[in-house]
């Protein structure tokens, strides 16, 4: 299992309760551009419409820009391919006040690009300086260490 992108962001400013696979539906040039890294979750969410689950705001850049179609637009919504009785538990989960879909990794399993998404719960402010603290304090720690040995 390759990990072709991974949004680290969403660690930071959520709370990861549960984890979904899920694959996409991508156009040929999308997949040679994924595989050779050029994709970026960033701001991407997860939404289901019409009982079907789309990526919103994922961006893949042409793999070669002279030879894709004048009218791709790189930030286009993805559909994601589950099956109905997880389309439904995310109906349900993602209506939940302070719960939504984020994206969390882009990965090949089997010659195929697949996408994994947690229902997420945001982070309050103290939590994130708490993390922030604590990580420079170890960092401090191993700093004294390295230094006396």
């Amino acid at each position: 299992m390759k990990i072709l992108a991974e949004n680290n962001k969403v660690n930071f400013d959520y709370e990861i309760l549960e984890t979904f696979e899920a694959g996409i539906v991508l156009y040929g040039f999308e997949v040679k551009a994924i595989k050779t890294g050029h994709v970026s979750l960033k701001s991407s969410y997860v939404v289901v419409r019409n009982n079907e689950a789309y990526l919103i705001n994922a961006l893949i850049p042409p793999y070669q820009p002279l030879n894709t179609p004048e009218n791709y637009d790189q930030q286009r919504s993805r559909k994601l391919l589950l099956k109905k009785a997880e389309i439904r538990s995310l109906i349900g989960k993602s209506k939940v006040k302070g719960l939504t879909l984020a994206p969390l990794r882009l990965y090949t399993k089997k010659s195929k690009i697949k996408l994994e998404f947690g229902i997420a719960r945001g982070k309050r402010k103290i939590d994130k300086r708490d993390k922030i603290k604590k990580r420079d304090t170890e960092r401090e720690i191993g700093r004294t260490f390295r230094v006396k040995l």
